[in-house]
């Protein structure tokens, strides 16, 4: 069996967490620079708020009911859904960090549980020991799982959190209720097909034979069918090293000079650097981009990338940050307001297989260098060592307007009581 564990509403209950004069009232968390809705709370979505609402056309009714609007708190998000893993883990050792609030399980030889009240378990111990509320959804396959998931979360008062779909009953009920649009791994253009073709419910999804599937879709979407059906057919994934790592951000205004942009671009490098050595990699390529806002009709446009071959492969800091910096030298032209840049690095080797160069590479240095730097923010908060380029006050420059404060990462911000 397998459990699919959601954290509800997530931004908005991490929010919620410390700030409890918000339950019951309705909050929306924005995306970077405030642009658009990214997260409701039930509340929010009941008075019509959409998801990807701009902020902007939204103003009036954020007004008219006395909406909580956050700017998105990433570091306080990446913290408290630390802690809710790390609680899953302790009830199941196979388990698959799936997204920032989602994770699944494998009860595979657990069979001996009561599903019913070791979830309802779980869900008490996440409740009591991080504040945030979780839904469990309990099938013999990841999609079925998926679907459990849904009505747990749909119907709490009636499944208290956890619903298990162990029968065929409770299965093709469920598939007869989930909309074709609502099914895992169905994009926008696939549900519109199906509908075209009057395919409106799981249900209905399952009964397509498989040919007709593959030739429409693919393969993928064949293999989810049978999932659907109580076939196993995706198994957990473990944590795979990526092949691409990329920082980019939207700035907070426009930046027309180069001094601002290599800011930017050198603080990337930082970011970037410290994900690669995270999963003992290196790096033989990059690129550099950057662009101007395209709604400013007003404004001259502006967009261009450069591919950079390193002469060696580093997961040095310091050398990506100078291999970016020749990048953007050679890209950037004065007399345009920049609005977003970014930094890819791609092209991995494991760092214990770097191939030497007899006459270029590393300073052997910086492999120590690096792992000092790397415990030291660790330890004392992000960001306490910088490259002398980086601004000393803030990593990313965003419009945050509405930021909460980072109860759980920054001492300076922790919460305060008062008696």
């Amino acid at each position: 069996m397998f459990a699919l564990v959601d954290c509800n509403n997530f931004y908005a209950s991490c929010e919620r967490v410390f700030r409890p004069d918000l339950n019951g009232k309705p909050v929306v968390v924005l995306s970077n620079n405030d642009g658009c809705v990214i997260a409701r709370s039930n509340e929010a979505k009941a008075i019509g708020i959409p998801m990807g609402a701009p902020a902007f056309k939204f103003q009036d009714l954020f007004t008219e009911h006395n909406v909580r609007v956050f700017s998105a708190n990433f570091a306080l998000y990446g913290d408290m859904s630390m802690r809710v893993m790390n609680l899953l883990a302790g009830y199941c050792p196979d388990m698959e960090i799936y997204s920032i609030d989602e994770a699944f399980l494998d009860f595979t030889g657990m069979e001996h549980l009561h599903y019913k009240e070791y979830s309802e378990a779980i869900v008490k111990t996440v409740v009591k020991s991080t504040g945030i509320p979780i839904s469990i959804g309990i099938a013999h396959t990841k999609a079925l799982s998926k679907v459990a998931n849904r009505v747990a979360k749909k119907f709490p008062k009636e499944t208290l959190g956890v619903h298990i779909i162990d029968t065929e009953e409770k299965r093709l009920k469920a598939l007869k209720w989930l909309k074709v649009e609502d099914i895992w791994g169905i994009g926008r253009q696939h549900a519109k097909r199906l509908q075209a073709l009057n395919i409106k419910t799981a249900y209905d999804f399952t009964n397509l034979e498989d040919e007709f599937i593959q030739s429409k879709m693919s393969i993928v979407e064949v293999r989810l069918k049978h999932e659907l059906c109580g076939e196993s057919m995706i198994e957990l994934e473990g944590r795979k090293p990526k092949k691409t790592i990329a920082t980019t951000r939207t700035f907070e205004s426009n930046y027309t000079s180069y001094d601002q942009v290599k800011e930017r671009v050198v603080t990337f490098s930082v970011s970037c650097a410290e994900k690669l050595r995270r999963q003992k990699s290196a790096c033989r390529a990059l690129i550099v981009f950057v662009r101007t806002n395209g709604f400013r009709d007003d404004l001259a446009q502006y967009s261009r990338s450069i591919v950079v071959k390193l002469p060696f492969a580093t997961n040095s800091t310091i050398e990506l940050a100078k291999f970016a910096e020749e990048g953007l030298r050679k890209i950037f032209k004065e007399g345009y307001a920049y609005k977003k840049a970014g930094v890819v690095l791609m092209d991995f080797c494991s760092e214990d297989e770097i191939q030497q160069n007899l006459f270029i590479s590393e300073h052997p240095k910086h492999k120590i260098l690096m792992k000092a730097i790397d415990n030291i923010n660790h330890t004392n908060g992000r960001q306490i060592v910088k490259l002398a380029s980086q601004d000393k006050d803030r990593i990313w420059k965003m419009k945050q307007e509405k930021l909460s404060q980072r109860y759980t990462t920054k001492l300076g911000e922790i919460i305060t009581v008062k008696s």
